[in-house]
């Protein structure tokens, strides 16, 4: 077992790692106006009822009422597993870091934005290395009427596209809401 000041600095890496995740998942796809309008990375604040850290697996585990907040958007979930891994070799014990893997946050999941956006699923899986978003479970993403719904949602955060699928027994669904449009 690492002692406790090796634990916190893992807490603090991994916090940090979270920052990562949590950029592009704003808006769903607009990481770099974040950055360019604060000219600041934003904070993020994770809490939930317990926190297990294991170093040997590589995983932080936040269980019970998780709620991660950044910015404009907010993820619940029953539980999320933060995958880290080695950022490369360093001289110094100091000098190393953790290099985020993926998230998968699960348990009734709910992302929701400030302007209203909001997307659900039993499951969303956060890859870092391609900035993909997957969403499982009983997908929908919402925009204030309009709706899509399908077997499986993934979000290409970097293409700023996304891709429904259907499930094996229902199609895919989007419902989108006339607009009063005035001239």
């Amino acid at each position: 077992m690492n002692s406790l000041p090796g634990a916190a600095l893992h807490v603090l890496t991994l916090t940090v790692l979270l920052l990562n995740f949590l950029a592009p998942a704003a808006a769903f796809a607009q990481p770099a106006r974040i950055k360019a309008l604060e000219g600041k990375e934003i904070p993020t604040v994770i809490k939930s009822d317990t926190l297990e850290i294991d170093n040997k697996r590589r995983v932080v585990t936040f269980m019970g009422n998780v709620e991660a907040a950044r910015g404009d958007m907010v993820i619940r979930c029953n539980r999320m597993l933060v995958h880290y891994k080695d950022a490369g070799t360093q001289k110094s014990e100091e000098q190393k870091g953790f290099r985020l893997d993926r998230i998968v946050a699960s348990g009734d999941v709910k992302i929701l934005r400030a302007e209203g956006g909001i997307a659900t699923s039993e499951q969303a899986v956060y890859y870092q290395d391609t900035e993909k978003l997957v969403l499982t479970g009983k997908p929908i993403v919402k925009q204030g009427e309009d709706f899509v719904e399908g077997g499986v949602i993934t979000l290409f955060l970097n293409e700023d596209r996304s891709v429904v699928e259907s499930a094996d027994d229902q199609k895919v669904r989007a419902v989108l809401s006339p607009r009063n449009v005035r001239k």
